[in-house]
């Protein structure tokens, strides 16, 4: 027979594990450029770029969005661009869809343009997304800085996922 007072101490203890989140209940941590956020230095700055977050955006032809990615070498640098698979954005042409450049700390440009269009249900938030672009490199030590820039006339709400690791984050403004 147990003591009595061991009976509380295995009550929290079994509150206290239910309360710790799973992997498979998370999704990336949500960042949302606004029209301050113009350039990466004016936008936000995701401390570990290993840590999944999901930047959204809305851009059209002729703003910008952007934010800064901090990085230590040899580290995954995982980047995806989304957009929902909804109109108008799912019916928009690949010159049409918006385009994200990503410049490592050493000045080096790579743009990602939409080349698929893979469908992706998010579970967490019940949302039909589609993938546009997917980039993974390995790090340089050091700040990337990240536009998200439109190319359409219409409001293009995107979707920038970055990192891989499940776990809250820091963001700094």
């Amino acid at each position: 027979m147990r003591p009595l007072t061991a009976l509380p101490a295995a009550a929290a203890m079994a509150l206290a594990l239910s309360l710790i989140p799973t992997g498979t209940a998370q999704a990336h941590q949500p960042v949302r450029l606004t029209s301050a956020d113009r350039t990466p230095a004016q936008g936000p700055l995701l401390v570990d770029g290993t840590i999944s977050f999901a930047v959204y955006a809305t851009v059209r032809e002729g703003t910008t969005r952007g934010f800064r990615v901090g990085m230590k070498a040899g580290q995954r640098l995982e980047v995806q661009l989304l957009i929902n698979d909804r109109p108008p954005a799912n019916r928009l042409s690949d010159a049409q869809l918006p385009t994200v450049t990503i410049i490592d700390p050493a000045g080096r440009r790579t743009s990602m343009v939409a080349n698929e269009r893979t469908p992706f249900f998010e579970p967490y938030s019940q949302t039909a997304y589609i993938y546009l672009a997917r980039s993974t490199t390995t790090a340089s030590s050091g700040t990337y800085q990240v536009i998200v820039t439109g190319r359409d006339r219409s409001k293009v709400p995107v979707v920038v996922a970055v990192g891989y690791r499940e776990i809250p984050g820091e963001v700094r403004d």
